[in-house]
């Protein structure tokens, strides 16, 4: 039977600085193997939240365990976790070799499982034939996965990661998201990753806990929060959104959301009556010319911007219920009847009713 044990289980954890709660009676679990992504603004409390786990910072109050072990008061040593911060750390004096090795000697490890070791975990990371180098004369990315290899060479059950790919441009961050994930299946080591970008974390984490106020709004997989998310808060945080407000109301035996500012729009499956906001993506919508005869209810509007970004094109189309904004993606061998991308064209919007969520305010 596997073990049940949480790698990391938060249970009422408050901190305070001074006046001021950065993380407000938050209880978390994290399970053995997890990438798990906290997701959020600034200062919200995922970067406290991680301290608080690193045990850089005490807590005011509640507990923290780690594989099951109450470690609340103990300092970082004493933990079984290791930290990548955004800015690497590095000894620039040592070696590339010299840094991943620095922890093992520090815990008196024999000579050659240091180096069998340093070794193992260098190639791991694609570094092998750079052991000689110095921390200056490499790149960004080089420089990040030398410190990715000396915190996994202590073999720690939980692995910190603080933002570290916050300091590469855009195609090496995009190129490490994808190693960084290589790495966790790879190792299989807990990872509890801090970020505040939103396609970081639905690119990588197995789970997000998106955070808001010092408080955890919601907890899932990306799929989850992206589709399903529990408040506007999520919804507006967590990618693109289109929210209408409105009332459910039955008519003729079928449930329809009637928008405030005029239309009629099919309601998602199980959707309480009264009164509602719903939620629909983007990249859910179909524009439809108004000339084209429509199956099922939809939303007259007016075409009033299309930008082209490369892989997709947005579309802001302005409606009695206010402006909605529709993504239509390049590449695809589907290609609407009606093309539709033209400035001042009136059009129908629709989407199917359970692409759309009713959410709480």
């Amino acid at each position: 039977m596997a073990d049940s044990t949480p790698a990391i289980e938060l249970r009422h954890t408050t901190k305070r600085f001074g006046d001021t709660v950065a993380l407000d009676d938050v209880s978390m679990v994290i399970e053995p193997g997890e990438f798990f992504c906290l997701l959020g603004p600034s200062g919200c409390g995922k970067t406290t939240t991680l301290n608080l786990i690193g045990g850089f910072i005490p807590m005011s109050s509640g507990e923290l365990l780690i594989e099951g072990r109450t470690v609340t008061d103990l300092p970082p040593h004493k933990r079984n976790v290791n930290t990548v911060f955004q800015n690497y750390a590095l000894f620039p004096h040592m070696t590339v070799a010299q840094n991943v090795a620095f922890g093992l000697r520090m815990e008196r490890l024999p000579s050659a499982e240091v180096t069998r070791r340093t070794g193992e975990y260098l190639d791991l990371v694609g570094l092998a034939g750079l052991s000689r180098r110095l921390p200056s004369e490499m790149s960004g990315g080089q420089q990040q996965r030398v410190a990715l290899a000396r915190a996994l060479a202590k073999r720690p059950a939980v692995l910190l990661l603080d933002e570290p790919l916050g300091a590469l441009d855009l195609k090496l961050r995009k190129a490490m998201q994808t190693e960084l994930s290589r790495i966790h299946r790879q190792v299989g080591t807990t990872f509890v990753f801090v970020t505040h970008d939103q396609d970081e974390a639905l690119s990588m984490a197995t789970r997000i806990a998106i955070m808001s106020g010092g408080q955890v709004s919601q907890v899932g997989t990306p799929r989850e929060v992206y589709d399903r998310p529990v408040n506007r808060f999520v919804a507006d945080f967590v990618g693109e959104t289109n929210f209408l407000p409105g009332t459910v109301s039955t008519e003729g035996g079928r449930q329809m959301v009637v928008l405030s500012g005029g239309g009629r729009v099919a309601a998602p499956s199980g959707a309480p009556e009264g009164s509602a906001t719903l939620m629909v993506r983007p990249e859910s919508l179909t524009l439809r010319s108004s000339q084209e005869p429509a199956a099922d209810a939809c939303l007259a509007g007016r075409i009033v911007n299309v930008a082209f970004l490369g892989n997709h094109t947005r579309i802001t189309v302005t409606t009695s219920a206010g402006d909605i904004v529709a993504i239509r993606p390049h590449g695809t061998n589907a290609r609407p009847a009606h093309p539709i991308q033209e400035l001042g064209e009136e059009v129908c919007v629709w989407w199917p009713a359970d692409d759309a969520a009713i959410i709480a305010d």
